[in-house]
């Protein structure tokens, strides 16, 4: 299944940037208004969500630029995507081993959620770079 995703990114590179902006976007609304107002229920602190919602952003602003701006083979600007979405979960792992003492099952639950989808993301994307690449 996974491969047909794969293939199916490799020939439609934009939906790909497109699809990156948009989890972005909503990973960030969800982190900024929705967790703040909220976060009795989720543990984790507003600095924290706070940056994690500004990284957000700053990688839908990234994959709305190569959206818009590029043309042609798009294999290095979607591999610096899928690596820094590693690197955002990375990033999210670490915060929830350091306030794990502060956090809900519901936090817990939310940050799980949001790092198999984003890993899943990554790796689609660094598959599709890597065959971009090869090309």
């Amino acid at each position: 299944m996974l491969k047909s995703v794969i293939n199916y990114f490799f020939e439609k590179q934009k939906t790909l940037f497109l699809l990156d902006s948009i989890g972005a976007l909503l990973t960030a609304f969800f982190l900024y208004v929705i967790m703040q107002q909220f976060n009795s229920y989720i543990g984790m602190p507003k600095t924290v969500l706070t940056l994690l919602s500004i990284v957000a952003i700053c990688f839908c602003i990234y994959s709305l630029l190569c959206l818009i701006l590029l043309k042609g083979n798009h294999g290095s600007s979607i591999r610096v995507i899928g690596i820094a979405n590693l690197l955002y979960c990375l990033v999210t792992i670490g915060m929830l081993f350091k306030y794990q003492h502060l956090l809900t099952v519901i936090g817990e639950i939310y940050f799980f959620i949001e790092i198999v989808l984003i890993c899943i993301l990554s790796y689609i994307e660094l598959n599709v770079a890597r065959k971009l690449m090869m090309r």
